[in-house]
């Protein structure tokens, strides 16, 4: 069975070491690509339907509302739309940034789109300080037959150079 690495990212303007930085790369894909470059398997983006805005303060007002409503943003794609299909992975690496000590609810759109019993998730974040927050405990409960494994915090603003860092625990895992 082989490994999926599945990521939402945000790129352009981000909280960064206490204040704002525009950034070409967003930081959990840049951890998604040292993941995948560690342990193999097949690299997918989860994209939203609606664009979040461009202002890093107002995208995290989009991303408090649709927490306290506990919405499901719809995606622009899912991964059969990509030719790949969930049933190959025994083993998901999710990545996401920490909005709000969670994941972004988009990350719970893409996981309740499938049924994950019997499968490990293994996930990683990107913060500024936060941590894992609260996700790993929210993974639990989206996704109750799966087994979801410690995840690793990444500091966003170390995000491009945490390479032997994510390799080394990803490879813990493949």
């Amino acid at each position: 069975m082989a490994n999926l690495i599945v990521y939402y990212s945000r790129k352009g303007e981000n909280y960064w070491a206490g204040g704002i930085k525009n950034i070409e790369k967003g930081n959990t894909e840049r951890v998604a690509e040292f993941v995948q470059e560690a342990v193999g398997g097949d690299l997918f983006e989860i994209e939203t339907e609606k664009t979040y805005s461009a202002s890093y303060m107002e995208c995290i007002d989009d991303a408090k509302a649709e927490l306290q409503a506990d919405a499901r943003p719809e995606l622009k794609r899912y991964l059969e739309d990509a030719g790949l299909n969930m049933d190959d992975y025994d083993t998901i690496f999710l990545g996401y940034p920490n909005w709000w000590g969670t994941c972004p609810m988009c990350v719970f759109t893409f996981l309740e789109h499938y049924d994950l019993a019997g499968k490990r998730i293994v996930p990683f974040c990107t913060n500024e300080g936060s941590g894992m927050g609260g996700s790993e405990k929210h993974l639990k409960k989206i996704c109750p037959a799966a087994k979801i494994e410690r995840g690793l915090s990444i500091t966003g603003n170390q995000a491009a150079q945490s390479k032997d860092k994510a390799q080394a625990w990803a490879r813990k895992f493949a």
